[in-house]
């Protein structure tokens, strides 16, 4: 259940200092391997009763390492623009990239306890946040993350002590709060709540570490030594041949559709035509409908997500829904290739820090689903890594509509031979060459797998909190038509 420390519970400081030394070269020595490895980043989860010495402690190692490559993070009531977000999108910015260590206070785990020990949360809403913080963890530890959770606990009467002494002192007396004694008052709720979460979440890659925390010198070796050990048996791990690191999930193989149909073949090219002249008589008064509901956002916000065949008309219908907003109200976002700074964090961090706050809009050209449409049929990643990120993303959009986000995702479709059309028409016209790559052309040459993998993607991701709509985008116009009123029906229907 619990990992628990060899240690003895009490160290009197001639050990103490005779064991350090030697701790403290052992774990700086780690650390320097971490940083010139390169390989996976450090999260360290600080957490446990008021008193306990969390922050002793972590000052203590902080001496004890090289802090230019520790990141300290202590959370406290969400920030305005925190609150615009949802609620884990603070602690994504706080992770630590690969070569670091990130020291996490008042993390994930404090909203959930408090919550449920001032009866803020019910039982069921607690199940559900535990639910979703073992999924958390599970997809940082499957990205290689090393998880390090450590409780500091004391007992009742131990609490009381520390508490009293540290407000006795004028050195310390600005440590302890009035809800430090609110807490103690509620003591036994908490213990009872904590050690329900405690028990729910301890989990093989993420195990907790609980440690008592009265004695200065047992706590600051225990926290020390789990640290290096378990430094030095990741970064003695080897890798296995094809897995991005070496905690990679064993995801089952992906099962086909039940009916075996793809249904992108099922969508109608010929009966799906509207005409420019049709469409620009429209316009003006679809543009104005969706001004009008931008302005009634509130504390609602949107992402939209464009997908689909290269050349299908993505970036010309991103720019009819942009002409009818305010240029300071949305972000557009292209996505390529990861770059250095993104490669060093997991997956999705690279999508989470551009969510929007409230009453605007993020529109992603290409988006998350990269990894299980280019990067599964080129091979960039590992066949665990792509199958298990169709419920990471089912995870990640319903945080978003919990948090409402109106989350909107189109895919744009046309025929192999309209595409051909299309790319022949780029090459030779001379403000579209900049359009057409190599890569376009080598893509098309995988027309069917990428097929397969749209099909699979829509299948599994297409959810009642986030939908996909398919546009048959052979015709441009009623492309970006179809695109207009299903934002705006979507956000009739959210906004009411």
């Amino acid at each position: 259940m619990f990992e628990s420390a060899e240690l003895g519970h009490a160290i009197d400081d001639a050990t103490f200092k005779k064991r350090a030394a030697t701790l403290r070269a052992d774990l700086l020595d780690a650390q320097y391997d971490l940083i010139e490895k390169h390989t996976f980043p450090v999260i360290i989860l600080i957490n446990g009763v008021d008193g306990a010495g969390k922050g002793e402690t972590v000052n203590l190692l902080n001496e004890w390492m090289d802090t230019r490559h520790i990141q300290n993070h202590a959370f406290g009531p969400p920030t305005e623009e925190e609150s615009a977000r949802p609620l884990m999108w603070r602690y994504w910015r706080a992770l630590p990239p690969k070569g670091k260590i990130g020291v996490l206070f008042g993390n994930w785990y404090t909203q959930p306890i408090v919550g449920r020990a001032t009866s803020r949360l019910s039982s069921e809403a607690l199940d559900v946040e535990i639910g979703r913080i073992n999924r958390f963890e599970r997809m940082l530890c499957d990205e290689g993350a090393l998880v390090l959770k450590f409780w500091f606990h004391l007992s009742k009467d131990a609490q009381k002590k520390r508490l009293k002494a540290l407000a006795k002192s004028k050195a310390t007396r600005w440590r302890v709060t009035k809800t430090d004694w609110k807490n103690l008052a509620r003591y036994d709720r908490f213990a009872k709540v904590s050690e329900r979460v405690l028990r729910q979440t301890s989990t093989g890659d993420a195990p907790w570490i609980v440690l008592e925390g009265a004695d200065a010198n047992y706590r600051t070796l225990t926290v020390a030594t789990q640290i290096l050990k378990s430094l030095r048996e990741r970064l003695g791990a080897t890798v296995p041949k094809g897995k991005a690191q070496p905690h990679a999930a064993n995801v089952p193989p992906l099962l086909p559709s039940v009916d075996g149909v793809r249904i992108l073949q099922t969508l109608d090219y010929q009966g799906t035509r509207l005409g420019k002249a049709r469409f620009e008589k429209g316009l003006p008064k679809m543009l104005g409908r969706l001004n009008a509901l931008s302005r009634r956002l509130g504390d609602r916000s949107v992402v939209l997500v464009f997908e689909g065949n290269d050349a299908a008309g993505k970036g010309g219908t991103i720019r009819r829904i942009t002409s009818a907003l305010d240029a300071r109200q949305y972000s557009v976002i292209q996505v390529a290739a990861p770059t250095q700074e993104e490669r060093a964090q997991p997956y999705l961090w690279r999508f989470w820090r551009h969510l929007p706050g409230r009453g605007r809009f993020t529109i992603y050209d290409r988006s998350w689903y990269g990894r299980v449409l280019v990067e599964r049929v080129e091979g960039f990643c590992a066949q665990g890594a792509w199958s298990r990120a169709y419920s990471e993303i089912n995870d990640f959009e319903l945080q978003l509509s919990t948090h409402g986000v109106v989350v909107v995702k189109f895919w744009l479709a046309v025929t192999n031979d309209e595409q051909l059309r299309r790319f022949k028409e780029r090459e030779t016209t001379r403000f579209k060459r900049f359009k057409i790559t190599d890569e376009d052309w080598r893509n098309r040459d995988k027309w069917d797998a990428y097929e397969i993998a749209a099909c699979d993607m829509i299948d599994r991701t297409s959810t009642s909190y986030a939908p996909w709509t398919l546009i048959e985008a052979n015709d441009k116009h009623y492309a970006r038509q179809k695109a207009l009123e299903t934002l705006c029906t979507r956000l009739e229907g959210s906004l009411g």
